[in-house]
């Protein structure tokens, strides 16, 4: 995948006698576009990157929501189908190309290469290539972003891995070696959006690594020289040295405001359309069996469980309904209609452009570290306690969700006409007691809460970390099979096809790829070396 030269040219049509009458000097350069010989702000550069770390995943509105089966649309017009009709994925080489011009400032600025720019970039760029790498497979990385290679060969998606996990060592290793008692709690720059400190990036850092080696979980056996198991370890072992997250308030996190970068939903010109949404069943199913206070923060009540004959109570766990998300949309719509299911709690998701009322959004979060340290120790990989992660990951996560214990919880309805149809006492100690959420034991049923509690805790936050990690080991079972889906055989997708821009400029390489992994065929259904 190329990583091309940007060129501004300006093209003049006009009439003969206008070009005759041009003189030489007449065009000038564009004074508003740095030369590629200008220096410019390794800060600016660097708000680019963290502006668009995001990618196309905002809360709620995504379509990843759907896919992560937190959210069912019952109206196409404003939240689109449920179709997991996956083609060609985007890419992040524009993440990578700003990395490269970051550095080259930084390098000019700084006189060294071991100056934070250098060290952030590090985890910028691993970041962008296992993002694309977890939806396609083999990728170019060693030779991508080479000006004078216009076709790059694609390295193995397990060399993508060992070289990204490098990047990740080098960065904590340029970040530590920066911090000092001074600047530890000191914002890093000015052009970082998220206000973080020199050492939460570094914690960012070295938390995310954590959850690159969880996700290689399928491969941690049979590839010895990837050292998954001790490089896991090791960061656990050594906090001095890899410091991770300790609390929400070290969670990257998006921040929106009324002024500048509206909630995604309740943008300038936007009437939010509350009741176009309904919760999926998957995520209705575990967090009500359960009395998972968490569901008032998720959901208002279906209208018709409310309503005689069945006449319930705000309160009653049972009135909370999901959609099934492998039926067809137009009998998504009309069950929604006749008030069958739940809809996205109006109070706290639409109710504000700034997004006052809900929780930031999270890329990187505390509640996931949590898990993944559960999840390691349930596998051995690691001594610390699980049971005791667990807990701690659920009850970060009920943090994120503004609960508490013993707390009035006020429930609203689906379009905000009735934002108080009634209270709640928010009972997390009754949640945790619950014999399918008390941890079970270092052993399959374990894991499996630990996993299942992840996935809670991925609501409308972390991108496609629920999908990959559902990818990854099954947990929880999504539904598939019925018309809904959209795929040949109504079955859910495991990976993306290569981006266009591949396909028509790389072709040999492409080719080459989708027929060492995949048959030479780019399908979607064929699993990758990351989930074999």
């Amino acid at each position: 995948m190329k990583i091309r030269t940007i060129i501004f040219s300006l093209v003049l049509v006009a009439a003969g006698g206008f070009i005759a009458g041009c003189q030489k000097g007449d065009l000038l350069s564009n004074p508003n576009v740095a030369a590629e010989s200008s220096t410019v702000p390794a800060s600016l550069l660097l708000n680019h990157i963290t502006a668009n770390l995001m990618r196309s995943e905002e809360p709620i509105i995504s379509n990843v929501y759907k896919w992560n089966q937190n959210l069912v649309s019952n109206y196409s017009y404003y939240f689109g189908s449920n179709f997991y009709n996956w083609s060609n994925t985007e890419n992040t080489y524009d993440m990578i190309k700003y990395c490269t011009k970051m550095e080259e400032q930084a390098r000019k600025q700084y006189s060294n290469t071991t100056n934070l720019y250098f060290a952030v970039s590090k985890f910028f760029r691993a970041y962008a290539f296992i993002w694309l790498s977890q939806r396609v497979g083999d990728i170019p990385m060693y030779e991508a972003g080479n000006t004078s290679i216009l076709t790059p060969k694609y390295d193995s998606q397990k060399e993508v891995y060992k070289n990204c996990l490098n990047l990740l060592d080098t960065a904590n290793t340029l970040l530590g070696a920066l911090i000092s008692t001074a600047n530890a709690n000191s914002r890093m720059d000015a052009g970082d959006i998220y206000g973080m400190t020199y050492l939460q990036w570094q914690k960012i850092v070295n938390t995310y690594k954590l959850r690159v080696l969880i996700s290689l979980s399928k491969r941690a056996d049979d590839n010895q020289d990837l050292n998954i198991k001790t490089q896991f370890a090791t960061i656990i072992n050594n906090p001095a040295k890899y410091p991770i997250m300790t609390a929400n308030t070290d969670n990257l996190v998006y921040v929106y405001n009324a002024a500048y970068n509206q909630y995604p939903i309740n943008r300038a010109g936007y009437v939010p359309y509350g009741y176009a949404a309904n919760i999926n069943k998957t995520l209705m199913d575990i967090i009500t069996t359960t009395k998972d206070p968490r569901t008032f923060a998720f959901a208002v009540p279906a209208p018709a469980q409310l309503a005689a004959p069945n006449n319930k109570t705000v309160g009653d766990f049972t009135a909370y309904v999901g959609a099934d998300i492998t039926l067809s949309q137009a009998q998504v719509s009309t069950n929604s209609t006749n008030g069958m299911y739940s809809f996205i709690n109006w109070n706290r998701y639409f109710s504000s452009a700034s997004g006052a009322n809900c929780e930031p959004y999270i890329i990187i979060g505390y509640p996931e570290l949590c898990f993944n340290i559960a999840e390691a120790a349930n596998r051995g990989w690691i001594t610390a306690t699980a049971s005791d992660w667990y807990l701690k990951g659920i009850n970060a996560s009920m943090g994120v969700y503004k609960l508490t214990q013993g707390q009035s919880f006020t429930v609203g309805n689906v379009d905000g006409t009735k934002p108080n149809q009634g209270t709640v006492t928010i009972d997390i100690n009754s949640f945790l007691a619950d014999p399918n959420v008390a941890y079970k034991g270092d052993n399959a049923n374990g894991l499996n809460q630990i996993l299942t509690q992840k996935y809670v805790a991925f609501f409308s936050n972390s991108g496609f970390e629920a999908f990959y990690n559902q990818r990854r080991t099954g947990v929880p079972v999504f539904a598939q099979g019925g018309v809904g889906i959209g795929t040949p055989g109504n079955v859910i997708p495991v990976r993306w096809q290569y981006p266009l821009d591949e396909i028509t400029y790389n072709p040999d390489n492409y080719k080459a790829a989708i027929t060492s992994q995949y048959g030479g065929t780019d399908d979607v259904n064929a699993k990758m070396w990351l989930i074999k």
